[in-house]
């Protein structure tokens, strides 16, 4: 086990320190401030977020060791940063107690969440090494001085709402230097440790899993369903923290959730789930199959580290981490994906997952896994290179290989990759995919027969648009189904046929012909 132990500040940083409880705070502490937005140009200054070393982490430690109530805070002060700029940040927080043990660090760690989006004028997202906070302009006008105001605030918060914890005490720290050697040194070992954990555990050797509704905040829809082979959406939650957190707080965030029958093995679908889903989703979702890409997939909130794309020229899924820059190949940046996919949506083609899904033997299992895997950026790649198996390692292409379709094309047929002539996937060895060779096989026996001149009421596809689309396969997916009135329907006279074809249309005008033939 990683040692737990307070944190060697060095000598010669600005340091703060505060001992003691707050009688009064300059802003209002309640539930109603949870899913406030704060807009760039709402903000005071930004802590953490895309551009700055960032980490949250919550250590267990003798009660001898902690000094309750007491904020050390490392680095400038708010009164000390320039309005509109990003400053590092990490929030260090000891807890003790007769009930603490570690089991429940990553449990109290992730209410930080919680807690700090009660504070008005303060914005908390994400988690882990992920976290990213706004302060908005009214907050300081209002008389918010000290990021010291936040920790008191946030520890009174801790105490009063889990009980459990006798002591607390708060690191806040805004030195760079400081933020990224503890960051690496002190917090990703912890991390990492805590993701081990499940490694060996699976979803058939337990009777139930459990849920996670902290994100509900900012996605009222979503149903984190937490299980040994699924940890939560964020990262921050495995099955045995929440198992930790509802053995001592049996009606918070974390739920047991009875599994119920098995309806789908392979796609991960239990009618105690589906029974909760109903539930927490307030009947927007009947149906969860936690480990299916198309199929039911798990909704998505927002706080979640990666997310997953399908592409249907390539008919393979790639995969981008918060934090990475440039679009994907499909076009399209992490945020903009993140913005159609989060807020509790379950969406055919979109998935948000946490970064230690992928260590999963059941990793979208449903839809080929790493087999189906065709691009992620070489960090992410990187990163989780232990976990994918050898022979598809080097035929998942990242950045440097393509960064466009085309070019993903390409790659991906000079490899051989599976998604090319088919995808087989491991669980069960069934072939679920047909290949792109078959596919190009037929349309050049097609291109033999004599072209048959179309009907005169045919509106024909371009054939740059056949061209981008014929050549690759559209497997069959569960996509949501338009529900159209029966007026608009096309009128008699009009007949379209498309084949073999993607197309998008901004906006189609039908006009009654006006007499006299104009």
């Amino acid at each position: 086990m990683v040692e737990r132990r307070r944190i060697e500040i060095p000598s010669g940083v600005k340091l703060k320190e505060s001992v003691g409880e707050e009688t009064k705070f300059p802003f209002e502490i309640s539930p109603m401030y949870e899913g406030e937005r704060i807009r760039k140009d709402d903000m005071f200054v930004e802590l953490g977020g895309p551009t700055q070393p960032k980490f949250e982490l919550v250590m267990a430690l003798p009660v001898d060791q902690v000094v309750d109530m007491k904020v050390t805070l490392v680095g400038p002060d708010l009164d000390e940063m320039e309005q509109g700029k990003a400053y590092p940040y990490a929030m260090v927080y000891y807890i003790a107690g007769s009930k603490i043990e570690t089991d429940l660090e990553p449990v109290i760690e992730r209410r930080n969440h919680d807690f700090q989006n009660y504070i008005e004028g303060y914005m908390h997202l994400n988690q882990r090494y992920d976290i990213w906070i706004r302060i908005g302009k009214n907050a300081m006008k209002k008389g918010l001085k000290s990021l010291i105001q936040i920790a008191k605030a946030t520890m009174m918060l801790y105490k009063n709402e889990l009980p459990f914890i006798e002591k607390i005490e708060a690191v806040y720290i805004t030195d760079k230097a400081l933020v990224e050697k503890l960051l690496k040194e002190v917090a990703m070992p912890i991390y990492e440790e805590r993701d081990r954990r499940v490694e060996t555990l699976h979803d058939e050797d337990v009777s139930e899993f459990y849920s996670c509704t902290l994100c509900q905040s900012f996605a009222p829809t979503n149903v984190c369903i937490v299980s040994p082979d699924r940890p939560s959406l964020c990262g921050a939650i495995t099955w045995f923290d929440g198992r930790a957190a509802a053995k001592v707080d049996p009606e918070g965030p974390n739920r047991a959730v009875p599994k119920g029958e098995v309806l789908d093995p392979i796609g991960g679908e239990y009618s105690g789930v589906n029974e909760f889903a109903k539930q927490e989703s307030g009947g927007e979702y009947e149906r969860i199959k936690l480990h299916s890409f198309f199929e039911y997939p798990h909704t998505s909130c927002g706080c979640f580290e990666v997310i997953g794309f399908y592409m249907p020229e390539v008919d393979g899924i790639g995969w981008v981490n918060r934090g990475y820059p440039d679009p994907a190949p499909n076009g399209l940046t992490f945020s903009t994906m993140a913005g159609q996919t989060g807020g509790g949506k379950q969406v055919a083609g979109f998935l948000g997952v946490g970064m230690a899904y992928f260590r999963s033997k059941k990793f979208i299992q449903a839809d080929g896994g790493w087999y189906r895997t065709v691009w992620m950026p070489k960090a992410l790649k990187e990163k989780l290179e232990k976990y994918i198996p050898a022979d598809i390692k080097d035929k998942i292409a990242t950045e440097e290989q393509a960064r466009t379709l085309d070019e993903l094309k390409e790659f991906l047929k000079k490899v051989d990759h599976p998604v090319v002539k088919g995808v087989v996937r491991p669980v069960d060895g069934k072939k679920i995919t047909n290949g792109w060779v078959e596919e190009v096989a037929e349309v050049a026996k097609e291109e033999e027969k004599p072209a048959e001149a179309a009907p005169a009421t045919t509106h024909a596809v371009t054939q740059p648009a056949q061209q981008a689309v014929q050549q690759f396969s559209m497997p069959l997916v569960q996509l949501p189904q338009l529900q159209l009135p029966a007026a608009s329907s096309a009128p008699a006279g009009i007949k379209i046929i498309i084949k073999d074809a993607k197309i998008t249309i901004d906006k189609v005008i039908v006009r009654k012909a006006e007499k006299g033939g104009k």
